[in-house]
């Protein structure tokens, strides 16, 4: 689960991988809607912590996959999906401003 939950700006998703393989990590608002990708590649087998800032949409602070003009993510409920492999799982957030 992430960490601060609810969370305002920023929030540590952790996971851990029992073997080295590629990870997806996305998030997506309530409607579905993709809103961030933070993992997209091989991970290192091991414990793994990836920071989102909901004013930026990913931790790079890079604004790809917001709508134009928008000045970060508005309040309300957020899902974050991680796959690898067979493994997929999606867990609540909830962005308070």
């Amino acid at each position: 689960q992430n960490y601060p939950n609810p969370f305002n700006p920023k929030t540590v998703i952790g996971y851990q991988l029992p073997v080295s393989g590629n990870v997806s990590l996305k998030v997506f608002d309530i409607l579905g809607n993709e809103v961030a990708t933070l993992v997209n590649g091989q991970v290192d087998a091991g414990k793994h912590k990836v920071m989102f800032d909901s004013n930026s949409g990913l931790p790079s602070g890079e604004a790809r996959n917001l709508p134009a003009g928008r000045q970060g993510l508005n309040s309300g409920v957020y899902f974050y999906k991680i796959e690898s492999g067979n493994f997929v799982e999606t867990k609540k957030m909830i962005l308070l401003k």
